[in-house]
């Protein structure tokens, strides 16, 4: 696998020096799609969670095709001593959820799409709370960049990290080695949107195009259908974020 043409600061490449060879040798890969990510500009990855490791599996499968991804990490990792200055300086964007500094990732993501890079986002904002871990009800966040940039949307399924680490564990199961299922999709249309007035409809019927599109990939990879009724977390009386069987838990 080579490295990215794509410039990265120094920060990145120490990073991905040492998980990519860390996957290479603890996991396998199954990735398809590829070809859907776009040959130049900036771009939404939009991707299920389901799991604290698919985050890596994640950036394994952009960065090797030359798409260094950057993430909106929650603020909390950028306090973490050692890995918060990695984060800084590799460009990863700190989130304030549910509150009102929210606006700022909005702003900052908007930035590096304008810039030409790939921005990761899940939609679900968390890891899934759906029994069969399905995707769940998205947040608007995804949308509402898509809409003010008007750049490529690329629907990611991902399958099999769940099996190396389960949702909220802590303690990875390594034998027998586990295959990294990664597909990317191609664009969602949105286009139809771009003109009207944005309003929550318009944001929630962009961000059920999105959610609908990775889940189509989700039902590939696992050769299974999906419930028709998708997960909502309110619905259920869980909290927005972090894990969800204990309420101080972190996401």
């Amino acid at each position: 696998m080579r490295r990215p043409r794509t410039p990265v600061p120094p920060a990145y490449r120490f990073a991905a020096s040492i998980l990519r060879p860390t996957m290479r040798a603890l996991t396998r890969h199954e990735w398809h799609g590829a070809e859907n990510l776009p040959a130049t500009g900036g771009f939404l990855a939009c991707s299920n969670h389901v799991s604290y490791v698919d985050p890596i599996s994640l950036a394994h499968f952009l960065y090797d095709n030359d798409k260094p991804p950057h993430y909106l990490a929650k603020h909390e990792v950028f306090a973490v001593p050692g890995v918060g200055a990695i984060l800084r300086h590799a460009d990863q964007i700190p989130v304030y959820r549910e509150s009102a500094h929210a606006v700022e990732a909005f702003r900052a993501a908007v930035a590096a799409v304008d810039r030409g890079h790939c921005v990761v986002v899940y939609p679900e904002g968390t890891i899934t709370r759906d029994p069969g871990l399905w995707p769940m009800t998205g947040k608007t966040g995804a949308a509402r960049v898509a809409l003010a940039t008007r750049c490529p949307v690329i629907p990611i399924g991902q399958w099999g990290p769940q099996a190396l680490l389960a949702p909220y564990a802590k303690k990875p199961h390594l034998v027998p080695r586990k295959t990294m299922h990664v597909t990317a999709g191609p664009a969602v249309d949105l286009s139809d949107l771009y003109d009207v007035p944005e309003t929550r409809e318009v944001h929630v019927e962009a961000t059920n195009r999105i959610i609908a599109a990775i889940t189509t990939i989700v039902e590939e990879l696992r050769g299974e259908t999906a419930p028709e009724e998708r997960w909502d977390s309110r619905k259920h009386g869980q909290p927005p974020t972090g894990d969800f069987r204990h309420q101080d838990g972190a996401a």
